[in-house]
């Protein structure tokens, strides 16, 4: 699709990746499009990176039900510099934003610009840049905040294994890396051994295991009792599986849905192991809240080995890459740049 210009008459426009859905047709690709397309609502962000999510995904997919607004600019991540003051943010400082409306139901991240409001926006903390902010994003936001949950929970290094499921994905790969960063004995389960397998120990799994083991439906309402905690990114079959094998005390801090949303439990590893299913939501996490973390992230939680994790794609490579997210074929973060 060559881009097709909505820009005005004394405005060149700059480019971003848009998805349109209307009852006849869909399409998505590079445009052309000026801040007029914005909106006027919201500080002006000169974007730099943005990342890629399986939520993007799903925004850009004619049967994705997920784009609030059409067209849209997807992209639940961002990070750039303001180009205006941002509340008590001035113009030139270095901010990210994720989560609210973001890539739904306003413009995201998949643009040369973007507006964002004032109290959607983080300053980006000592020790991270644009870029790794961005190889962090909001999958890595999602990681922290389920390994801050496991903690809060009691969970500790020394405590046993910590399970992390679909450890090849966006979520899955940082909190591999989080967790032994902070001396977790982490395994790893993923449905590429063969080919990621080196991989994730590099990120820092101690153990990597086939993710068929915790596939299979009808099992035992309680299994033997192997982990102290786990980050889920999977949810489904492979959530059930997890909890009838968690440790007495465990605790599953669960975010994903790519293995369906229907959990087919019992109440066992509730009542007669004392686990705890801990929900980990990114979206609307109170901003005060998620710059808090986010200055975590940039200190005590920071992960290690970022340049293994991120790899940098333009708006050109989008198209391939969406679909290649939905078919679970990426590992690792992809990392979008907007002209850095």
């Amino acid at each position: 699709m060559g881009p097709v210009s909505v820009s005005g008459v004394n405005d060149p426009g700059f480019s971003a990746f848009l998805a349109s859905k209307t009852a006849d047709e869909f399409r998505r690709g590079v445009e052309t499009v000026d801040d007029a397309f914005l909106g006027d609502e919201g500080a002006l962000v000169d974007v730099e990176w943005s990342s890629v999510n399986y939520k993007d995904a799903l925004a850009s997919s004619a049967d994705g039900r997920v784009a609030r607004i059409s067209p849209i600019v997807p992209g639940i991540d961002l990070a750039g510099r303001l180009a205006e003051d941002a509340g008590e943010l001035p113009a030139g400082t270095a901010v990210l934003a994720h989560g609210y409306g973001l890539g739904v139901s306003r413009h995201g991240g998949f643009a040369r610009r973007a507006r964002v409001p004032a109290e959607w926006i983080v300053p980006i903390p000592q020790g991270l840049d644009t870029r790794t902010a961005m190889v962090i994003g909001t999958a890595g936001f999602t990681a922290a905040l389920s390994v801050i949950a496991l903690e809060h929970h009691g969970i500790e290094p020394g405590s046993g294994l910590v399970l992390v499921t679909g450890a090849t994905g966006g979520v899955g790969s940082v909190a591999v890396n989080i967790l032994a960063g902070r001396g977790y004995e982490v395994v790893a389960s993923t449905g590429k051994v063969e080919k990621s397998g080196e991989y994730l120990k590099s990120i820092g799994a101690a153990q990597v295991v086939e993710r068929s083991t915790l596939e299979a439906a009808g099992g035992r309402p309680l299994e033997a009792a192997t982990y102290a905690g786990a980050v889920d990114c999977v949810g489904g079959t492979t959530l059930s599986n997890v909890l009838a094998r968690m440790n007495y005390g465990g605790a599953v801090a669960a975010s994903g849905l790519t293995g369906g949303v229907a959990v087919a439990t019992t109440v066992m590893p509730f009542i007669l192991r004392g686990v705890s299913l801990l929900g980990i939501d990114s979206v609307e996490v109170p901003i005060a809240e998620r710059r808090a973390v986010w200055e975590r992230l940039g200190a005590d939680l920071r992960p290690s080995g970022l340049e293994r994790v991120g790899v940098d794609i333009t708006l050109d490579d989008l198209d391939d890459a969406l679909s290649r997210i939905l078919r679970g074929e990426l590992t690792g973060r992809l990392v979008v740049s907007l002209g850095a």
